[in-house]
C-alpha cells in the first residue's frame, strides 16, 4: 500500500483542472504520518479524500493553462459560473448594480454553481481576504487580481456549502489559495503572449527567492503583469451595437445632434438632423414638417444613428505590480511564528463611447438636462425660438447630441491592496494525544481611486445653452453649440467637461484561534475535533466626486456610502469513526460541525453540517453531506446610498402588442409612443432592514479506483468520481431584475411591480426605483463527473488523461411573489449563462525533458431572446418566436515544454496556443456589449499564443 503523503505528491504532480480522486487506502493512527488540512474541514487528517469534493489546481496545472490571473484560471473550471473579468468593459456601460458594490472595473471574480460571486468565500492560506474596491462602491466580493499568481503554490476549490466551517459567504463553496512557504535560491520567470491579430499583448515577469536554516525559512516574490487592450472595432462581431443588424440599434444621440421639436410658430412636428459639415445650420420654418428640405437639416433616419461600439474595448488594459514576503521562525521544535506581507498595485482602464447628452423629457436622464431651455438668444440656436424641455407644453421633445469632440469616456482605476498577517502555530501532546493549535491576526485594505475623463457637467450645459444673460453672469461660461458635427470648441469643452474623481476603500481586521486533534480512541479509530474563535471587523466607504453628489454629473447619480460591521464566531467540528475493518466497511466516519455567528448588524445565526465518509473497500469510497449556510448582508447592501445606473431596457409600451395596449393606456402611455432610447435611469440603494440569506446544501458522491486498473500493463491508476449537489437558497438579497419588473408591471398593473415606476406626460419612464430586498428563492442541482487515467511509463514517455464535466440539471429562481425569473438552465440572459453541460478534457504527456498537453474546453448550446432583433436574419434559431440559438462551443488549447540544465540551471521553455483553431464565440443578441458573453466564452478572434521561460539562479 502507498502512504497518503506519496499519493498526495503524485496526485498534485498529475492533476489538470480536476479534483484529486486518489485511490482509497488504509488509514493509520501513526503519529509520525504527517497530517494536513484540506479545504472543507478544520481537522488535520491523513486522509486526502475527505467528506467534500475539492478540486486542487497545482502549480503544473496553473502553468499549463497559459493564463496569468488566478481568476481567469478558476473561471475555466466546470463548476464556475458567470463572473466579472477583464473582458468586461464595465465602467460607463453597465452602471451601478443595486448591491452598492459598484461595477468592479478591472477586477476578476469567481462564481461557483452560478449562485453569484457574493456566495463564494475566498481564503488565502485559510484566512479571509479583503473585498475589492474599484472606486465605484463598497464591494462585497474578492478581486482575485489583488493576489499575484507568482506566490501561489496551489488553489483548492471546495464545491460544497461550508458556512459551519468558515462562516458567512460560503454558500456555493470556498476558494482557498495556498501560498508558497519557502524556497532555496532564486527563480526568474518571464512570459509574453498576444492574439493572432497582433494585439492584446500580455507580459509577465516574476522573481522569487528564499532560503532555509535550522530554525528560519523565508520566501519573497516580486511580479509584474501587463495586459494591453483590444479594441472592439478590430473584430467584426463586436464592431456594431448588435451583430447583423447594421445601425438599427445604434444610439439616437448622434455627433451632429438629433432634434425632435414642435415649432410653436407653424405647429410643425419635426425630427431633424443638421446636414454633414454644417456647424451653424440654417432653419427654414416655411418648409413645415416636410422631409424634402432645402435648408441645412434633413429628417432623422436609421442611417443617422451612432455606432457606439467602435469606442468600446474587447479586452481592457490591466497592469499589476506586487511584492510579497513570508518568513517562518521556529521558537521550539513544536512552535513556529510566521509573518506574511503583501502589496499589490493594479492600474486598469475601461472605455466607453463619448458621453451622450439627452435633453428633454422624452428620454429622461438628469434633472438639469430634463428641464433646461435652449434659449432663442443662444448665438447658435438656429430655430429662432426658445426650445423648452419641460413644463406644461414643452416644444423640445428630445435633443440627442454625441459630443465626439470631447473624446471617449475613459475610466482609469488605481487600486492598492495591503495585507499583513502574523501568527503562532504549534503542536502539543497531552495524555498521549497530539494537538495542533494556531493563533492568527491579519489586517488588509483595498483602496481605489478612479478618474473619469470625457464626462460632462449637466448644470453647466444648461447654463451654456440657456439665456445668454445667465451664461454671461458666470465669468467662466462659454455659450454652447450642439448643432452639427464638430460644433463644440475647445473653449466650450473647458467649461462643461470636468474630470470626475471617485474613491473607495474596504478594510478587514481579523483575529482567530484554533485547535485540532484527537480526543480519545474509539473501537473504529480516533475521535477527532477542531474548534476555534474568530473575530472580524469590516469597514467600507465610497466617496463619489462632489459633482456627482450634487446631481450635476451628466451620467449616473450616486451618493456617498460609509459603514462598518463586526462579527464574533465560535465553531466546533467532530469526526466520529463508527465502523472499521468490516467486510463492507473498511472505514465509516461521521462528521459533525456547527458555527455560531454574532453580527453587530442583525443578531446571531447558527449553521450546522453533517457528513459521512464510507470507505467500503480499498477501491470504493462514498461520501455525502447536508449543510446549512448563510450569507450576511455586506456593507454596500446595508448602507449603500441611493445611486442610479443606466439600464438597457425595452419598454413593452413602445408600439405595444395589441394585448398590452389597454394596460399601457391605463399607465398613461399615448398610443403613438415609441421609446427613443433604451437606456433608462434606474435608482437603487441599500436596505438596513435586510436579513441574511439562508441555504441548505446537499452533496452525495463516490470515488472508484479499481484495483484491476492499478499498476498494470495498460494502467498505472484509474480514478472515477461522480458527485451530486443541490443548493436551496432562501431570502436572496437582490433587487428584482429591472426588465422583469417593467414587464410584469405592464402585464399585471400590480402595485407590487409598478410602485416606483413613474412616467411623464409623454409616456416615457422618468422614475424607476429598484432597491434591494430579501426576495424569493434559488434552487439548483447537478452532477460532476471526474475521470483520471494515468498510463504506465514507457519508452515513449507517460500519458495522463483527465476528464471533468458538470451537468446542471435544474436552476430555478422565484421572486417574493412566486414569479419565476428568466435565469435558468440553457438560457443566456443579462450577460450570464447557465450551460446544461460544460467539460474539460486534458491529455498530458511527459518524456524526459519534454512535456506536452492538449486541453479541450466544452460549453453546450444556449438560447436567448432576440428582443427587438427578432426580425433580423441573425436571429437564427426561431425568428418567429424571437429566440436565438447560441451553438455549442469547443476550444482547443495546446502547450509544449522543454527543460534543461545545459543553458541555465532549472531552465524551462514553454510555447502554447489557447483556442488553437480560432473558434469564434456564438453571437449573443441580448448581451450588453461586443455581441458575445465574456463570462462564458473566449473573445472573438482570440487565438492566443504565448512563450514562457523560467530558470534558477
Amino acid at each position: 500500500m502507498r502512504s497518503y503523503s506519496t499519493i498526495y505528491l503524485s496526485v498534485l504532480g498529475a492533476i489538470t483542472f480536476a479534483p484529486t480522486a486518489t485511490q482509497a487506502q488504509d488509514t493509520t493512527t501513526d503519529k509520525s504520518v504527517e497530517r494536513i488540512e484540506i479545504t472543507g474541514s478544520r481537522i488535520k487528517q491523513t486522509e486526502l479524500e475527505g467528506r467534500s469534493p475539492v478540486q486542487i489546481l497545482d502549480r503544473d496545472a496553473i502553468d499549463r493553462s497559459g493564463l496569468s490571473s488566478i481568476g481567469d484560471i478558476i473561471q475555466n473550471i466546470t463548476a464556475s459560473g458567470s463572473a466579472l473579468n477583464t473582458k468586461f468593459n464595465s465602467s460607463g456601460n453597465f452602471g451601478f448594480p443595486p448591491d452598492g458594490g459598484g461595477v468592479g472595473a478591472g477586477a476578476t471574480t469567481v462564481d461557483l454553481r452560478h449562485l453569484g460571486a457574493k456566495r463564494v468565500l475566498v481564503l488565502v492560506d485559510g484566512i479571509r481576504w479583503v473585498n475589492e474596491s474599484s472606486a465605484s462602491g463598497v464591494g462585497g466580493v474578492v478581486d482575485l487580481n489583488t493576489i499575484p499568481l507568482a506566490i501561489v503554490e496551489r488553489i483548492e476549490v471546495l464545491e460544497d456549502g461550508a458556512s459551519s466551517i468558515y462562516g458567512s459567504d460560503a454558500i456555493a463553496g470556498v476558494v482557498n489559495i495556498i501560498t508558497r512557504r519557502s524556497a532555496v535560491g532564486a527563480t526568474v520567470s518571464t512570459s509574453f503572449g498576444q492574439f493572432s491579430k497582433g494585439d492584446g499583448d500580455t507580459s509577465t515577469f516574476e522573481l522569487s527567492f528564499g532560503g532555509e536554516s535550522d530554525k528560519h525559512s523565508y520566501f519573497m516574490a516580486a511580479s509584474y503583469n501587463e495586459q494591453k487592450s483590444v479594441a472592439a472595432d478590430t473584430r467584426a462581431q463586436s464592431s456594431l451595437p448588435v451583430p447583423g443588424t447594421g445601425l438599427a440599434f445604434g444610439s439616437s444621440a448622434i455627433p451632429g445632434g438629433r432634434f425632435i421639436i414642435n415649432d410653436p410658430n407653424t405647429g410643425a412636428s419635426l425630427d431633424l438632423v443638421p446636414n454633414a459639415g454644417i456647424t451653424s445650420p440654417n432653419y427654414d420654418p416655411t418648409l413645415g414638417d416636410s422631409c424634402d428640405r432645402t435648408d441645412d437639416f434633413h429628417c432623422f433616419t436609421t442611417a443617422d444613428r451612432f455606432n457606439y461600439s467602435s469606442y468600446n474595448l474587447l479586452q481592457t488594459p490591466n497592469k499589476r505590480v506586487s511584492l510579497y514576503a513570508q518568513q517562518r521562525y521556529e521558537f521550539t521544535p513544536d512552535t513556529n511564528w510566521y509573518l506574511r506581507a503583501l502589496y499589490n498595485q493594479r492600474s486598469s482602464v475601461n472605455q466607453a463611447a463619448p458621453e451622450p447628452m439627452f435633453i428633454g423629457t422624452f428620454s429622461p436622464s438628469n434633472y438639469w438636462m430634463d428641464n433646461l431651455t435652449i434659449a432663442a438668444d443662444n448665438p447658435y440656436n438656429p430655430f429662432g425660438f426658445d426650445l423648452v424641455a419641460s413644463g406644461d407644453d414643452p416644444n423640445l421633445i428630445l435633443a440627442g447630441k454625441r459630443p465626439i469632440e470631447g473624446g471617449a469616456r475613459r475610466f482609469e482605476q488605481n487600486v492598492d491592496t495591503f495585507y499583513i498577517a502574523s501568527g503562532i502555530e504549534g503542536q502539543l501532546e497531552l495524555a498521549g494525544n497530539l494537538y495542533y493549535w494556531d493563533v492568527n491576526a491579519a489586517y488588509s485594505t483595498n483602496r481605489a481611486k478612479q478618474d473619469n475623463f470625457g464626462s460632462y457637467n449637466a448644470r453647466r450645459i444648461a447654463t451654456a445653452l440657456g439665456p445668454l444673460a445667465s451664461c454671461q453672469a458666470d465669468p467662466a461660461c462659454v455659450p454652447l453649440n450642439i448643432f452639427g458635427v464638430g460644433s463644440i470648441t475647445t473653449d466650450m469643452l473647458g467649461y462643461i467637461q470636468p474630470v470626475v474623481r471617485d474613491t473607495s476603500e474596504n478594510k478587514l481586521s481579523l483575529y482567530s484561534a484554533n485547535i485540532t486533534g484527537d480526543i480519545m480512541e474509539l473501537p473504529a479509530g480516533a475521535l477527532s475535533f477542531a474548534s476555534g474563535w474568530e473575530y472580524r471587523k469590516y469597514t467600507g466607504e465610497y466617496t463619489p466626486d462632489a459633482l456627482t453628489v450634487a446631481g450635476e454629473y451628466n451620467g449616473v447619480e450616486s451618493s456617498p456610502t460609509s459603514g462598518s460591521l463586526n462579527v464574533n464566531e465560535l465553531f466546533i467540528e467532530l469526526n466520529v469513526p463508527l465502523l472499521a475493518d468490516l467486510p463492507l466497511a473498511k472505514q465509516l466516519d461521521l462528521s459533525l460541525a456547527s458555527r455560531y455567528s454574532d453580527y453587530s448588524t442583525f443578531g446571531s445565526e447558527t449553521t450546522s453540517k453533517v457528513g459521512f465518509r464510507w470507505l467500503m473497500q480499498d477501491e470504493l469510497l462514498f461520501r455525502g453531506s447536508w449543510s446549512e449556510g448563510f450569507r450576511a448582508p455586506n456593507i454596500g447592501e446595508l448602507f449603500g446610498s441611493a445611486s442610479g445606473f443606466d439600464a438597457v431596457l425595452s419598454d413593452p409600451c413602445s408600439a405595444p402588442i395589441p394585448a398590452l395596449a389597454a394596460n399601457c393606456a391605463a399607465l398613461g402611455v399615448p398610443a403613438s409612443y415609441q421609446q427613443p432610447n433604451p437606456q433608462i435611469s434606474v435608482v437603487t440603494g441599500g436596505n438596513r432592514e435586510l436579513a441574511p440569506e439562508t441555504s441548505t446544501s446537499y452533496n452525495l458522491g463516490t470515488v472508484y479506483s479499481p484495483e484491476y486498473a492499478s499498476a498494470t500493463a495498460w494502467s498505472e491508476r484509474l480514478d472515477i468520481g461522480i458527485s451530486w449537489y443541490q443548493h436551496e437558497l432562501k431570502g436572496a438579497i437582490q433587487a428584482l431584475d429591472a426588465q422583469t419588473q417593467l414587464n410584469l408591471c405592464v402585464q399585471t398593473l400590480s402595485d407590487t411591480f409598478c410602485n416606483g415606476i413613474g412616467r411623464n406626460q409623454l409616456g416615457a419612464i422618468d422614475q424607476f426605483n429598484n432597491v434591494l430586498t430579501n426576495i424569493g428563492s434559488i434552487e439548483t442541482s447537478g452532477l460532476d463527473f471526474d475521470i483520471g487515467w494515468l498510463l504506465p511509463q514507457t519508452a515513449f514517455g507517460q500519458f495522463n488523461v483527465r476528464l471533468r464535466a458538470t451537468l446542471v440539471e435544474d436552476y430555478t429562481v422565484l421572486d417574493a411573489n412566486g414569479q419565476r425569473q428568466p435565469k435558468t438552465v440553457g438560457i443566456e440572459v443579462n450577460d450570464t449563462a447557465i450551460p446544461e453541460w460544460s467539460g474539460n478534457l486534458a491529455l498530458n504527456w511527459q518524456h524526459e525533458a519534454w512535456q506536452a498537453s492538449w486541453t479541450m474546453r466544452y460549453t453546450s448550446d444556449l438560447e436567448e431572446s432576440c428582443g427587438d432583433a427578432a426580425s433580423f436574419a441573425v436571429c437564427r434559431n426561431n425568428p418567429s418566436t424571437g429566440q436565438n440559438r447560441l451553438g455549442s462551443t469547443t476550444y482547443h488549447d495546446a502547450q509544449v515544454s522543454w527543460s534543461t540544465d545545459a543553458i541555465l540551471s532549472g531552465m524551462q521553455l514553454s510555447f502554447g496556443v489557447n483556442n488553437l483553431f480560432g473558434k469564434e464565440p456564438p453571437i449573443c443578441l441580448s448581451c450588453s456589449l461586443n455581441g458575445y458573453d465574456p463570462s462564458t466564452y473566449d473573445m472573438p478572434g482570440s487565438r492566443y499564443w504565448y512563450l514562457r521561460a523560467s530558470f534558477s539562479i
